[in-house]
């Protein structure tokens, strides 16, 4: 989701500006193409295998447990961390609020591989596959989730979790695991988002 990270330019005659339910959706495909792109231009020109992509239960069920895991920390992280739950509510009303229901799998799908393929997938092997690289991809993958200073703390949020799917990633040797995680925590995020929302 990291080209929401540009937050709406504010209209002194309109203060509550946001995206249209198109302009979110295109945002997230035009993302994912480029990311895509970039992710095969990386292997062309380099050589460097992607890490594999391939079907293995006990990744899924790996992958499954992080994303649902994942989904439920933040949202207590979101109840109990204040400058957390500030800087989220900001960046989801942009995000989310536009969005249907039947969108959230779009927002875990197209974010979900795209993501993964580019910083887990190449750019983690690339780097080395070691500690050095999980922190340069975690720290790159977290800040292309900061809007501003403000949002300081759901960018070390991004980190953590981009350490998560790195670590897991070099645990399986398979893209599967954090690909499945990335997109749960994503599609089970917006939906327990939207659904504390309608009831306020």
């Amino acid at each position: 989701m990291s080209i929401f990270s540009q937050a709406p330019q504010q209209n002194p005659d309109k203060k509550d500006q946001t995206l249209s339910r198109s302009q979110v959706l295109i945002a997230m495909a035009v993302t994912a193409i480029i990311f895509l792109g970039i992710s095969k231009g990386w292997v062309y020109l380099t050589g460097i295998p992607m890490v594999p992509l391939r079907w293995q239960p006990e990744h899924a069920a790996i992958g499954a447990g992080i994303g649902i895991g994942v989904a439920l920390l933040s949202s207590l992280i979101y109840e109990i961390w204040e400058s957390y739950r500030i800087a989220a509510q900001e960046y989801l009303e942009m995000v989310l609020k536009p969005l249907e229901t039947v969108d959230l799998i779009w927002l875990g799908l197209l974010p979900g591989l795209s993501e993964e393929m580019l910083f887990r997938g190449v750019a983690l092997p690339a780097l080395g596959m070691n500690g050095i690289a999980l922190v340069i991809t975690s720290v790159v993958f977290g800040a292309l989730h900061m809007a501003s200073a403000k949002h300081l703390s759901y960018t070390v949020w991004a980190i953590a979790v981009g350490m998560m799917l790195g670590a897991v990633t070099m645990y399986t040797g398979n893209l599967l695991s954090a690909v499945i995680a990335h997109v749960l925590t994503n599609s089970l995020s917006g939906i327990i988002w939207k659904y504390k929302q309608s009831k306020t």
